[in-house]
């Protein structure tokens, strides 16, 4: 999650978003569908805009991606209460499957590595469930987090919740914001998960190198198509077709020309036909790659359902 145009209350269960602006703006318009349906691999769906958005409920946001050829979303859980959440969503709708964590930023509000504990079991019973496909999005997160006992509770959490996502054979979503060496170094020295997805990939080409090198997951949101970001753009060309995924992080991050406005699965066609284009690839064959690719880090959306 990159909270760069909203915040939330990190306590809340279903967390409430707020446009820091004034006067918020309205979603955007919906693209041409794809004629290749994929994934939405990592979204938000229990936030709530501000009404003056038009709230969309998460059956909406669901009905209307899949008009335009997203026929599947990973909901994340940041908290121990949104990921409750995300767990019971993934049990309504076949178009849903859960991750489950508390994110990097979350751990330190615990103030205790007991009372952290406490929530990261809660984190470990839900990774049980059969809809539950992910842990995530853990990680670090230096950007917003300083001091020595939060960093040792971040560390904590991360390593933690690597062993869930072992132990139930399932995947680690990575969040990563100024941390590579760091996410690199631990996810190396504990040993990574079979699956690994660096959800909303931030890195330089190094970074895209390690994840080859490892067979880990390069997960593209909307951001690649900001001008400044040719690192990403750079990344992706070089990554091999089977490592790379595609994402919102609705309701952040939408991609050009509606950057600043409220996200959705629905504009995944958007950034779809950009990394395409970027690829050099026909777009069909970019969104087949993008479903086979996804359907093989978190499995079947039918299945135990």
């Amino acid at each position: 999650m990159a909270e760069e145009q909203f915040v939330r209350n990190s306590k809340a269960g279903a967390p409430e978003v707020q446009a820091k602006a004034k006067k918020p703006a309205s979603f955007p318009p919906a693209p041409e569908p794809l004629e290749v349906a994929v994934y939405d691999n990592h979204c938000h769906l229990e936030f709530e805009f501000d009404p003056e958005l038009g709230v969309m409920a998460w059956q909406e946001n669901l009905d209307l991606a899949q008009s335009v050829g997203i026929k599947g979303v990973v909901q994340v859980g940041v908290t121990l209460e949104s990921s409750k959440w995300c767990a019971e969503l993934a049990t309504k709708d076949s178009r849903v499957l859960a991750a489950v964590a508390l994110h990097p930023n979350e751990a330190p509000l615990y103030k205790t590595k007991a009372d952290l504990d406490v929530a990261i079991a809660e984190i470990e019973v839900l990774a049980k469930q059969p809809r539950v496909r992910a842990i995530g999005e853990t990680g670090l997160d230096f950007f917003r987090t300083d001091g020595e006992n939060n960093l040792e509770l971040q560390q904590h959490s991360f390593e933690e919740h690597i062993r869930i996502a072992k132990d139930n054979n399932i995947a680690l979503m990575i969040h990563d914001r100024d941390a590579h060496h760091h996410v690199v170094e631990t996810l190396l020295r504990v040993g990574a998960p079979e699956r690994v997805v660096f959800h909303c990939y931030s890195g330089e080409t190094d970074l895209a190198q390690i994840c080859i090198d490892n067979g880990w997951y390069m997960s593209f949101a909307g951001n690649i198509t900001i001008k400044r970001n040719q690192h990403l753009r750079d990344s992706l060309i070089m990554a091999p077709s089977e490592l790379i995924l595609v994402e919102t992080d609705a309701p952040f991050l939408a991609p050009e020309p509606y950057r600043g406005r409220p996200n959705s699965p629905y504009l995944v066609p958007i950034t779809v036909r950009f990394m395409a284009e970027q690829r050099g690839v026909d777009v069909n064959e970019l969104a087949s790659q993008l479903a086979a690719n996804t359907e093989r880090v978190y499995g079947s959306w039918a299945e135990g359902f």
